[in-house]
């Protein structure tokens, strides 16, 4: 009997490389295939994986076709048009929106059970294109969301106040993009509110500080791009997080984008908010406490997402 940890990896750009060396060290996947258009850059890919294998878990990796989708766990999408520079993440929707659409429905053809998981921009909108096309139930469909913004915001408020970023619990929710949202309310390091924190730290917490701190997070893909042409190795490590969750059946919460029925008013759309994931995907998604104000900007988000996924007609 197979054991579980066949992963599909399609794309083997510089994220679904990354990703697929993340998971190899991290020793989650007993199976793994890579599927690329250019069919010679996954075998290259392939081949430098495989010889160093003898420093990690067993696993048996491979170049193939869609048709070795079947039996697959898990199946993560990587591919599409890269974000360039001075070029948002909707500007990507149409071409990457078309390319998803080919991409589902060739996986279709050979399993209906693995869990879909989108990390090519825009994701919350491809999620939503892999969630139509397919057919699938919603728990099956995933976006990679804000889990990678969640980790910059943690990692910029460790780094002003200057603890342990496993310490910090925080949340980025709604788009992955610019609309997203800081949810400031739950934000608390070490069990205690972010703004009591400050108080007790003797740190600057105004308004406009935590202003400064949310742009670097919203803005950290442009400067990363601008600076080094792509982003890969932080968001290679939020897949393999993902992934971990599904694999080991974890019950973990995650801000990952998934097909939200009723939130806040929010519907039929997809969109980031804590949910839990584990072995059957998405499996609970939470009405989590915000104030007002960060209730009407998640709509305002939803709204922005919602209506460029009507543009596409599907």
């Amino acid at each position: 009997m197979r054991k579980p940890g066949k992963i599909v990896i399609i794309g083997t750009g510089f994220v679904g490389a990354s990703t697929a060396f993340a998971l190899v060290d991290a020793g989650l996947a007993t199976e793994l295939v890579l599927i690329d258009v250019n069919r010679a850059k996954a075998e290259g890919e392939a081949m430098d994986l495989n010889h160093g294998i003898s420093f990690v878990k067993p696993v048996k990796i491979w170049a193939g076709d869609y048709e070795d989708c079947k039996d697959a766990d898990i199946i993560i999408i990587t591919a599409g048009a890269n974000q360039k520079p001075g070029e948002t993440r909707l500007d990507l929707t149409h071409k990457n929106a078309q390319i998803t659409k080919s991409i589902v429905e060739n996986i279709i053809k050979y399993t209906q059970d693995a869990i879909l998981l989108m990390v090519t921009n825009p994701v919350d909108v491809l999620t939503y294109v892999m969630y139509k096309v397919s057919g699938l139930p919603k728990n099956q469909v995933i976006g990679s969301g804000t889990v990678l913004d969640s980790s910059r915001f943690r990692y910029l408020l460790a780094q002003h106040c200057q603890v342990d970023v496993r310490n910090v619990h925080a949340y980025i929710l709604g788009e992955h993009g610019d609309s997203e949202i800081a949810a400031w309310s739950l934000t608390n390091i070490g069990g205690v509110n972010f703004m009591q924190e400050c108080l007790l730290c003797g740190k600057n917490c105004s308004p406009e500080v935590k202003e400064q701190i949310f742009n670097k997070v919203k803005n950290a893909a442009y400067e990363i791009i601008e600076r080094k042409g792509a982003t890969y190795y932080a968001i290679a490590l939020a897949v393999r997080r993902i992934v971990e969750a599904i694999i080991r059946d974890e019950n973990s919460i995650l801000p990952v984008s998934s097909i939200v029925d009723d939130v806040y008013g929010v519907k039929d759309v997809a969109i980031s908010l804590p949910a839990i994931v584990n072995k059957s995907g998405v499996v609970k998604v939470f009405d989590i406490p915000l104030t007002d104000e960060e209730k009407e900007k998640l709509k305002n988000s939803a709204q922005v997402i919602k209506s460029v996924i009507e543009s596409l007609k599907l």
